[in-house]
């Protein structure tokens, strides 16, 4: 199971898949998360890596009632495919 991590000293989400870090750098301030920059190690692209933390990112940010600014083009990328979290962004 996937778990989430909250690297709160480098500010950024992480997600470890087979050794591998995938994370998504963040500020976050007053209710709202904007997610800055997504990257997947070389060896993890094209795996769907990178959607898995997008997924576990939204549903935290649903359950603490945040709204999201996708400031990196993957992420906004992402958000705007997925129905059930694109209502997030501002």
């Amino acid at each position: 199971m996937d778990r989430l991590h909250d690297n709160t000293d480098a500010g950024q989400y992480e997600l470890d898949i087979d050794g591998e870090t995938v994370f998504a750098r963040y500020r976050r301030e007053d209710g709202v998360l904007t997610i800055r920059w997504v990257e997947s190690p070389p060896s993890l692209r094209g795996t769907g890596a990178a959607g898995r933390l997008m997924k576990l990112l939204a549903a935290e940010a649903r359950e603490k009632n945040w709204r999201v600014i996708p400031v990196c083009g993957y992420a906004a990328a992402w958000l705007r495919r997925s129905p059930d979290y694109r209502d997030l962004v501002l």
